[in-house]
């Protein structure tokens, strides 16, 4: 997970260059876009950067101008995680500055790792960002899906010598927000259902101050943050399987 994660990471940090497009291949919209060697690891949609068909959000994730603030989320900054029982909510840490830099969902062995960016006003980054993701993971040697999912297009992710991973995206205003999928989530749909239904119910919180596109959004500690647990207290079952903080110390809120 770590390298593909710093893979991510890098990818949300780049600014394309122009020689990056790649002519569309004229696949259909709603097929299921099989990568199986990289040259043909582009989607579609990224050479042109015109918008994809919107997804609609009228179901979330919600921006912060779209709700009230109230006891029903943990406001973490840029991200705002709802309240569900059973699900544990962990901030990833930054072990040299410090700083939250991802939001863990934890619930029944699977996994959502959660991470915000700011994005231009008139157009989003997922068409773009997806293709580059897909060309990292099947120029290693892995595999990489475009489907249509029930957040709109999403990557299934075969990383070589890896397990399977499942990474939706959502252009939202001026940001962008992404999940990726772990554990039973990411191959099984009745079990990824139960997390996207607490994706959905997120909130991203853009902030009025100037940012590039791709900078990610800041996080925080929540108001009243639950201590670091020991290593080996409230552990869930399947947790050490997913090892989505081995870059970090963790603070973790049980719900």
């Amino acid at each position: 997970y770590r390298e593909l994660e710093d893979t991510i990471v890098a990818l949300f940090r780049r600014k394309p260059a122009a020689d990056d497009a790649v002519p569309p291949t004229g696949t259909p919209d709603d097929a299921v876009e099989p990568l199986p060697v990289a040259a043909e690891a582009v989607d579609e949609d990224a050479a042109s950067w015109e918008p994809e068909t919107p997804f609609s959000r009228l179901r979330g994730p919600f921006d912060r101008s779209e709700v009230e603030a109230d006891d029903s989320r943990v406001d973490l900054g840029g991200i705002w995680v709802p309240i569900v029982p059973g699900v544990e909510v962990a901030l990833q840490v930054d072990e040299s500055s410090h700083t939250p830099i991802g939001v863990q969902l934890t619930m029944a062995g699977s996994g959502a790792y959660l991470q915000a960016y700011a994005a231009p006003r008139t157009e989003g980054i997922w068409p773009e960002i997806r293709a580059e993701i897909a060309q990292s993971v099947v120029s290693g040697g892995g595999r990489a899906d475009v489907v249509a999912g029930p957040l709109g297009k999403e990557l299934r992710l075969h990383p070589r010598g890896g397990v399977p991973m499942r990474l939706l995206g959502v252009d939202g205003p001026r940001w962008f927000l992404r999940a990726l999928l772990t554990g039973p989530a990411a191959t099984e749909d009745r079990v990824a259902d139960q997390l996207i239904a607490v994706v959905r119910a997120v909130v991203v919180d853009r902030g009025s101050q100037a940012m590039a596109p791709r900078e990610q959004l800041p996080l925080r500690l929540p108001a009243a943050a639950v201590e670091p647990a020991g290593p080996a207290a409230d552990t869930p079952r399947g947790y050490a399987d997913l090892k989505p903080f081995e870059r970090g110390p963790e603070i973790t809120e049980v719900h």
